[in-house]
């Protein structure tokens, strides 16, 4: 069931119209009871009963705001014109907010796409924009959202791991647009069957779970100090490399083989060492 516009006037005019007749009524009311005629009684008695049930057909309509309308049980429309409209004083009318609106999920515990437990969180911007499907496709549409968003959130979860640990694929941690659009895309599969439109998705809480989190830990601080020694190392190398070069090229110095392993493995130290290197002055020749 797709929305369609319902049938309506401007309020103000028509309320105008009322007030006229009302007008008429009790002149034609006066009239009757003064000439004592029946009939302009009776009629002034029966067009006010009339114009009594006809005022319920006014309702106001307020900015970014649907007016579900059903004649006996049966879809009439939506009204979305703002101000004081009238319509056909049988209708049920039923409120519907078109506004943008925020909902955000609590704190799931969900397994990432290696397994491990970790902590997600998000938030979804969203819309009606087909009041019929939200008001008739499901029960509750407010509950429907929150329901499917978290739904849709632990699906996606699913879906990647927690953090790509340098391997370029996409994960939780380091790819925020590519999760943020999939989950949007998740979750909008879900509500475009009751006329919501998604208009943001986006993660807002990322965290291991407490009982492996310093575990993690131990491991991302692991994988800093190893990054963190290959490139000590690869630089050192360079370095070693470079001074081994600019003395041959120079003519400062002539090594043999032994010599150049011995101050390699001297630099090395020095380059990739912690600690402030202590050193030492040889009084004698190179061989001693």
């Amino acid at each position: 069931m797709n929305e369609k516009q319902a049938w309506s006037v401007s309020g103000l005019p028509t309320l105008f119209a009322f007030i006229a007749a009302y007008v008429a009524v009790v002149a034609a009311f006066i009239y009757g009871a003064s000439q004592q005629s029946p009939p302009f009684i009776i009629g002034a008695m029966f067009t006010t009963v009339m114009l009594t049930l006809l005022t319920k057909g006014f309702f106001q309509v307020q900015p970014n705001q649907g007016k579900v309308m059903q004649l006996f049980g049966r879809y009439a429309g939506t009204v979305r014109d703002e101000g004081l409209r009238w319509t056909n004083p049988f209708y049920s009318k039923r409120d519907v907010s078109l506004r943008v609106r925020n909902f955000e999920s609590s704190k799931l515990k969900v397994n990432d796409s290696e397994g491990n437990p970790i902590e997600i969180g998000a938030v979804v911007v969203w819309q009606v924009v087909d009041t019929a499907e939200a008001v008739f496709r499901v029960d509750d549409y407010e509950d429907f959202v929150q329901i499917q968003s978290e739904a849709a959130l632990r699906q996606m979860a699913t879906s990647y791991p927690y953090d790509s640990h340098d391997t370029g694929e996409p994960a939780l941690l380091s790819h925020p647009k590519v999760v943020n659009q999939h989950l949007r895309d998740e979750i909008q599969e879900r509500l475009g069957r009751a006329g919501v439109d998604v208009i943001e998705a986006r993660i807002t809480h990322l965290a291991y779970a407490q009982e492996i989190a310093q575990a993690m830990l131990q491991r991302q601080q692991a994988g800093a100090i190893i990054a963190a020694r290959t490139r000590i190392v690869e630089g050192a190398v360079s370095m070693v490399e470079m001074a081994l070069q600019q003395l041959h090229g120079r003519g400062v110095v002539t090594l043999d083989e032994e010599r150049k392993a011995a101050m390699v493995s001297n630099l090395l130290v020095v380059l990739c060492g912690e600690r402030a290197i202590q050193p030492v002055v040889n009084a004698g020749t190179l061989h001693h």
